[in-house]
């Protein structure tokens, strides 16, 4: 395998002699906990990419297979007794596969479909629409759009996947100002990435931010020519599409000129604290790549850094489930700092689900390219959830909170999917639990849909 671009070849091979095969990210594996098989472990794709590097195997249909299994969920970093760095791995082993190895024709037209579409929210937007209209048609030509069977035919599969996850109602969107003043003694100023998805699925999680960020001393920017952070492209190996959303990304908060960017997507922040990184090679912009990363944050990371609360917390009685995003608390290690947000609310029970690093299936684009799997663990991740009995669920990533709707209404248990910052928005307003739902209303009308 010729490692291009982000790494050298004696660089990367550093980075797989590190694992010493003991077998402790085995048991952190989704894949492996679906399938019990070696090559589909971290410690057995690490073996592959070694076996690569080294030409000793060719990067075949088969290797790709096993690569493309992987979330990329990150479980397996802090697992991992002697440090390795299977997410830099991941991501330079699937660039290259983009680069040199050609797919099957239906896959790389699937593939480039969902980039032209998934990182452009305009073109999101009229796609959510163009399902449906076409899910009657999708539900005739090849049956339900419950969960896809597994090991089925893949077109088959993602096509189910692709309309069963879209939203059947989107919710009505409302842009965020482009400025909002600090309502106490300002704190800092606060630049805020509004995310592709995010803002034509679940708009209410950037305004509930800035309700927030302001009410808790932030000047609030939300600079209306930002785009696509590139965190589907990077996770995808996509990596020269990354670079270009990043420096566009860069440029835009640069230009607003925010002491901190927060984010309120798990994949979105993880992709942009990996700037420096991503951007290494690039003389132009590897300095401002690097600064800019030192400045993002998670939103509940920021919250918790500004210490004591300004705003009263109003009481909200009711039970949380609380789902750590794999990008949030693998990634980027943000585990405590949303549970202590959520602790700032009176009367909010936080319920801990079963197997908390395990990942929901979501992943990106993963339950698109690879719905069987990705499905098997929404409904594990379901079933746990639901025997919690809570009246809500919160997570901290639109893509997870559109997969975890879709995996609970299929066990016919449907709560309100909220994001902790909807929830602190929520108590610091005194909403009314009515009110709380019908902000959540769009995703849960949707679930009990399907």
């Amino acid at each position: 395998m010729r490692v291009e671009g982000l790494s050298s070849v004696k660089e990367t091979s550093q980075l797989v002699d590190a694992c010493v095969h003991c077998g402790f990210c085995l048991p952190a594996c989704p894949t492996y906990a679906l399938w019990g098989e070696e090559m589909d472990s971290p410690r057995g794709r690490i073996y592959l990419m070694k076996a690569a590097l080294e030409e000793r195997a060719a990067v075949s249909a088969t290797f790709v297979r096993h690569i493309d299994a992987c979330l990329g969920c990150l479980a397996c970093v802090p697992a991992c007794p002697s440090g390795v760095r299977y997410d830099v791995l991941i991501e330079r082993t699937r660039a290259q596969i983009e680069r040199g190895y050609r797919r099957s024709l239906s896959d790389r037209l699937y593939r480039d479909l969902l980039f032209r579409v998934l990182p452009y929210p305009v073109r999101l937007r009229v796609a959510f629409a163009l399902s449906a209209l076409v899910r009657p048609l999708i539900d005739a030509v090849v049956g339900t759009t419950q969960a896809p069977p597994p090991r089925q035919a893949r077109p088959d599969t993602r096509m189910r996947a692709l309309v069963a996850l879209a939203p059947r109602r989107m919710a009505q969107v409302a842009n965020v100002p482009v400025h909002t003043a600090a309502r106490t003694s300002r704190r800092a100023s606060v630049g805020v990435l509004t995310g592709c998805v995010q803002r034509f699925v679940c708009p209410q999680v950037n305004q509930a931010t800035v309700n927030v960020l302001s009410t808790e001393g932030c000047e609030v920017i939300v600079p209306s020519a930002q785009s696509c952070c590139g965190a589907l492209s990077l996770h995808a190996g996509r990596t020269e599409e990354a670079r270009g959303f990043a420096r566009r990304t860069i440029e835009a908060f640069e230009r607003a000129g925010v002491e901190c960017v927060a984010v309120n997507s798990a994949g979105c922040g993880s992709a942009m604290k990996q700037y420096g990184d991503l951007l290494a090679d690039d003389e132009r912009w590897a300095t401002r790549a690097r600064e800019f990363s030192t400045r993002v944050r998670d939103v509940s990371e920021l919250l918790v850094d500004l210490g004591e609360p300004r705003a009263p917390r109003h009481p909200l009685r009711m039970r949380v489930a609380y789902q750590d995003a794999c990008h949030l608390s693998h990634a980027q290690r943000v585990h405590s700092q949303p549970r202590q947000l959520l602790a700032t609310i009176p009367g909010l029970e936080i319920l801990e689900i079963a197997e908390p690093d395990m990942c929901c299936g979501s992943a990106g684009i993963y339950n698109l390219v690879e719905p069987e799997p990705a499905f098997a663990l929404g409904d594990r991740k379901a079933a746990h959830i639901a025997a919690l009995q809570p009246d809500v669920i919160s997570t901290a990533n639109p893509g997870c909170r559109l997969h975890l709707a879709a995996a609970c209404a299929r066990r016919g248990f449907t709560r309100p999917m909220l994001h902790p910052i909807e929830l602190v928005d929520a108590s610091i307003r005194a909403l009314r639990p009515g009110e709380i739902w019908n902000r959540a209303g769009s995703l849960r009308e949707d679930a009990q849909g399907r």
